[in-house]
This record gives structure tokens, C-alpha cells and sequence, in this order.
């Protein structure tokens, strides 16, 4: 999944930012409420992880805006705040969730990914194709119950795939869901990740490449 993180204390936002990317998510950071804004206009983020206090744009206004446009991403709401009166506004205004600070960062990831499951359609929670199986929760993926040992980038990947049931994937939207705004869109990326993949899957192949459209776990 693609997160955005918005927080204007640069520590917390790197730290948060490492440690949901070693939970395999695709993760962009912003640090105020105008930049945000700039951010979800380009990018398509599954969750935005917003704080509520952020300086040149109020948390309060992007989310309203956010709400406003209709953007599909769920949006999980940070403040120092905790009162049920706090709680009860940033909800009213379109937010999904509402965590105070401080918290735990397990929780956090924990919301994330719940938000995030909520924004595609209902998939079962452990997918699958033949003896290939992939668990998103436990970050755990194996084929003939042997366990492969993925990357954070080849597991995205599989579970995006997976997810599609079939459906042709482009290179353009694995590079937008698996990827932040740090790769480069004209770089071999997808391709090498996919090569590296297919390595560890094993015989018989089952990542398929569809000329000019882009790849599906077929076979």
C-alpha cells in the first residue's frame, strides 16, 4: 500500500516513515498542510496519515479538502489532543480514525492497514493462487508450503498481483502503489523487482508479462 505521512516534526515523520517501510508499505512524507495537498493531487495514497496541528494549512483544511474532492484514500487522524470532545471533531470533519499522541507504534501500523483494507474491495485474508499463498498480516508468503523469502518490494508486488485476481497489472501502476515518490518512473525498477521475483517463485512460472500492458500471476 502507499501512505503519505504528514507531520511537521521531521524526526517523528523519518522515524515513522522507516518503520512503515520496513512493513512493506510505499511511504511519502509531507511536511505541512499546503504540501500535502500537492501531494494527493499527483499521487494516489491508499492512507493518508495526517496531523491534525500542521503549520501553512491547518490539519483541519486538508482534511476537509480532502473530503471535498472525494479522494479516495482513507485518512487516519494524529494529535496531541485526547479529549472525546477532540476526538468527535476530527471525526465530524471526514476523518476515518482518530489516534492521540502518543502512541504505539503496532497500533499504528495495525490502523493503517485496516484503513487501507477498506479502501479496495473486500479480499479474503489470505490470498491465494494454486499453492501459492500470501498472508498481508502476517507478511508471511510461501508456494507448496515452502516459505519464500521476499524483499519488501517483491512482496508488495506479489500482493498487488494476487490482489488483481487475473487482472493485467501495469508496470506504471506497480510503480505508483509499491513505489513513493522517489523512484524513478523511467528506470527498470518494476522490471528487475518482477525478474527477482520470478527467481524466487520458482518452476512453474507464474508471473506472466502481457506485452505493452504489463504483468498478472497466470498459470
Amino acid at each position: 500500500m502507499r501512505v503519505l505521512v504528514v507531520e511537521d516534526h521531521r524526526e517523528l515523520a523519518e522515524t515513522l516513515a522507516t518503520g512503515l517501510r520496513r512493513e512493506g508499505m510505499a511511504v511519502d512524507l509531507a511536511w505541512d498542510g499546503a504540501a500535502a495537498l500537492e501531494r494527493t493531487s499527483v499521487n494516489r495514497y491508499d492512507v493518508v496519515v495526517l496531523d491534525r496541528d500542521l503549520p501553512v494549512l491547518h490539519g483541519d483544511e486538508v482534511c476537509r479538502a480532502l473530503v471535498a474532492e472525494r479522494y479516495r484514500a482513507r485518512v487516519l487522524m494524529l494529535t496531541a489532543a485526547t479529549t472525546i470532545e477532540d476526538r468527535v471533531d476530527g471525526l465530524s470533519l471526514g476523518a476515518d480514525d482518530y489516534l492521540p499522541k502518543p502512541f504505539a507504534f503496532a497500533e499504528l501500523v495495525a490502523r493503517i492497514r485496516a484503513l487501507a483494507r477498506r479502501s479496495q474491495p473486500a479480499l479474503p485474508p489470505v490470498l491465494a493462487h494454486g499453492e501459492l499463498r500470501l498472508d498481508p498480516g502476517l507478511r508471511v508468503a510461501s508456494r507448496a508450503g515452502r516459505r519464500l523469502e521476499l524483499s519488501p518490494k517483491e512482496f508488495a508486488v506479489l500482493e498487488l498481483l494476487l490482489a488483481a485476481q487475473g487482472r493485467v497489472v501495469s508496470a506504471e501502476e506497480l510503480l505508483e502503489r509499491a513505489w513513493d515518490e522517489a523512484a524513478d518512473p523511467f528506470s527498470a525498477t518494476v522490471k528487475v523487482t518482477i525478474s527477482r521475483l520470478r527467481r524466487k517463485l520458482g518452476d512453474p512460472a507464474l508471473v506472466e508479462t502481457v506485452p505493452q500492458a504489463g504483468y498478472r500471476i497466470w498459470g
